[in-house]
């Protein structure tokens, strides 16, 4: 722990005042450039994650906002005040790294008032504070004096993140913390995360590759490729209305059908040999792709009306807890259809079965 672009990009509404804003930040390593020309706003008290492919970008993003990497150009403000060349101890955040980089001789008492020790705050004063945080982070008052390689992955990620409030910063950074842990924990961790968000009010910018984890915790994600941020939004936003191809194959699962305008106008696959009712056609658009996520295709009955229909073959179903899961193939495209458990579909697997779904539900996008 250190304390211290693919067409136009959806910002997403953000009402709340700026904190942290970065205007044309480029980073560049010799001739490699890592990081484009970023623009963005991040509100006060908002908890903002950065996700992305590995090499994506986003780490670098989060070290040049620590204070950890200089901007090669750009310029980062904190509350309307330039910071590139604000060392990190001299800045009102703190970073979470994947390591915790927790001391190991220490207990977690000492780990926790580390950074008070620091500030000369007095002994009792400390402990005091470091309860207080123990007591907010649900671990219990008895680990004061225990040894931090005793404790549990969760427990260490805990007393991680308590050392980091003790510093009792404005911003905390967040480098991927819960990666290397197992996903009952994880989920957990998650809920637990969110909930000190809301409690402590502090602006919490998180980085992770998991989408999972940011349609959990985040108010706004921002979506980076290549060095360029892509997509920025709420997680609704970014799920239900992805502007490429790209942003709706990362954010979760999804049925992408390769499209273009015939010459009568209308939406055509040629690999399904099939036309669609389109949902709006964003102008000048020619060709693309068809998105349609696996919650809004169902099997169809002949009694249903679907404005989009396709005969095919039931090839696999996964349960997956509430909901389960069908594969279905069409020509050679595979599509995958969920339904909730009560409305499992009846028929086996080899089944012969038409799919559908209305314009409304789907989304057309560019590469």
């Amino acid at each position: 722990m250190d304390c211290t672009q693919e067409g136009p990009v959806s910002r997403g509404m953000n009402t709340r005042t700026p904190v942290i804003e970065l205007r044309q930040i480029t980073k560049s390593f010799g001739s490699f450039t890592a990081v484009h020309t970023i623009d963005l706003v991040i509100g006060e008290g908002e908890f903002f994650t950065i996700v992305g492919p590995s090499g994506s970008g986003k780490t670098t993003v989060l070290r040049m906002l620590a204070g950890l990497e200089t901007p090669t150009s750009g310029d980062i403000l904190l509350r309307g005040k330039r910071i590139n060349d604000v060392p990190a101890n001299r800045r009102p955040t703190c970073m979470v790294f994947q390591s915790l980089a927790l001391f190991p001789h220490r207990t977690v008492g000492e780990n926790i008032e580390f950074p008070l020790k620091i500030r000369d705050v007095s002994k009792a004063d400390r402990k005091a504070r470091a309860l207080q945080l123990m007591e907010q982070l649900r671990l219990p008052a008895d680990y004061y004096g225990k040894n931090v390689t005793k404790c549990s992955g969760g427990e260490r990620q805990r007393v991680a993140l308590a050392r980091a409030l003790a510093y009792n910063p404005d911003i905390l950074f967040f480098d991927e913390p819960l990666s290397a842990i197992d996903y009952k924990l994880r989920k957990t961790l998650e809920k637990e995360l969110k909930d000190i968000h809301r409690e402590t009010g502090k602006t919490f910018i998180y980085i992770t590759h998991s989408l999972e984890e940011a349609m959990v915790m985040s108010d706004r994600i921002g979506v980076m490729r290549q060095g360029r941020l892509v997509q920025v939004g709420t997680p609704n936003e970014i799920y239900t209305a992805p502007n490429s191809k790209f942003v709706s194959e990362f954010i979760g699962d999804v049925n992408i059908i390769p499209v273009a305008i015939n010459g009568t106008g209308k939406l055509h696959s040629a690999e399904l040999g099939a036309e669609f009712t389109s949902p709006p056609i964003p102008a000048g658009f020619r060709s693309g792709h068809l998105v349609v996520r696996p919650e809004s295709i169902r099997i169809v009955e002949r009694s249903d009306s679907a404005e989009n229909r396709l005969s095919g073959r039931l090839y696999n179903e996964y349960a997956l807890g509430s909901r389960i899961q069908y594969q279905v193939r069409v020509g050679e495209q595979v599509f995958i259809v969920e339904r909730l458990r009560q409305q499992a579909f009846q028929g086996g697997i080899d089944s012969e079965v038409q799919i559908g779904w209305n314009a409304r539900d789907s989304i057309l996008v560019g590469d």
